[in-house]
């Protein structure tokens, strides 16, 4: 089968490698390359990195509203798009006689749109998984030819369930691709659209920890928010990031925000309701570090409060009371 692949970040990497091994994949459209890393250098994505490396041709439009005539010459038989960050105008979806499929990070109509894997995290999902949709103009509201399930572990991280999408997304898209070539005329399922709900896109404000929240949010925060933006709060000035914590059963009566309890385990921080500990920190300029080794170069003391706001205007109530 002729395939065109438009896809950008590494999660598309996997289903266009498993579709190039066993189709033809005519072309790849990518998002121009961007500037990164400190020298701000131009950066190709991980999709033309790919689509380099095995001889595919790659465009970058900018929009593609003026895409349709070269998309046409390409008479490919259906365009698989993944997390390409552009969205498709009519008459792009209308040309592939197969159509425009889309994977989806998430058991759809659940949590639609930027942030899937995140959101699904953060709410306490016990389960997420990937949908392979036939695309239309609405934000992924096209019918689902399969879905394909995977189970979220109270160890996992949005880069932890990324990872295994990334894979489970290519066997989900092969297997549609292949059922389309045997039989074009398979009908999708159209989603229910009073399940929907909306995944909007991660921003760094929400990295800032809320110690008014249960442990269980936080916590929950935290592993959405692994790799990017990484949850952090403040102490005395000094912006700490948390890459690891856990939950602690505690009948505490302290502010929230405040450090209850030190070890060589972690720094345990009075939540709503429970405690959670920090185990895994960095300060700026510095690696993460476990906390037996981080304690090594800075305190955090029984008693300090660490600033969210909200903690700090709660012990000024307490004063003042």
């Amino acid at each position: 089968m002729k395939i065109i692949f438009a896809g950008t970040p590494a999660f598309a990497v996997a289903p266009l490698k498993a579709l190039a091994t066993a189709h033809e994949v005519v072309a790849v459209f990518t998002q121009p390359d961007r500037k990164a890393g400190r020298g701000k250098k131009l950066t190709a994505s991980p999709v033309k990195e790919y689509a380099c490396e095995i001889g595919v041709p790659v465009f970058q439009p900018s929009t593609l509203k003026d895409q349709a005539g070269l998309i046409q010459d390409l008479n490919a038989d259906i365009m698989i798009v993944v997390a390409y960050g552009m969205l498709l105008p009519q008459e792009i979806l209308d040309i592939p006689p197969l159509g425009c499929l889309n994977i989806h990070a998430s058991l759809l109509p659940r949590w639609r749109g930027a942030a899937p894997i995140q959101r699904a995290i953060e709410a306490g999902d016990q389960q997420t998984g990937v949908s392979i949709m036939r695309m239309e103009l609405g934000l992924d509201t096209g019918p689902v030819f399969k879905m394909l399930t995977l189970d979220i572990s109270d160890s996992d991280t949005s880069q932890t369930i990324h990872n295994q999408l990334a894979t489970l997304g290519a066997d989900g898209i092969c297997q549609v691709v292949l059922a389309l070539e045997n039989n074009p005329d398979i009908t999708p399922t159209p989603q229910n659209q009073a399940l929907s709900n909306y995944a909007k896109k991660i921003t760094k404000a929400e990295a800032e920890l809320d110690w008014t929240m249960s442990a269980k949010q936080l916590q929950q925060q935290l592993r959405a928010f692994i790799p990017w933006p990484v949850s952090q709060t403040q102490h005395q000035g000094t912006r700490l990031r948390i890459w690891q914590s856990s939950v602690v059963e505690s009948e505490h009566s302290s502010l929230p925000g405040t450090i209850i309890a030190v070890s060589d385990l972690g720094v345990d921080v009075a939540c709503a309701s429970g405690a959670l500990r920090l185990e895994k920190l960095q300060r700026d300029g510095s690696k993460p570090m476990a906390y037996s080794d981080f304690r090594n170069g800075y305190s955090l003391p029984v008693g300090d409060v660490l600033g969210s706001r909200a903690a700090l205007d709660l012990d000024k109530e307490n004063i003042n009371g």
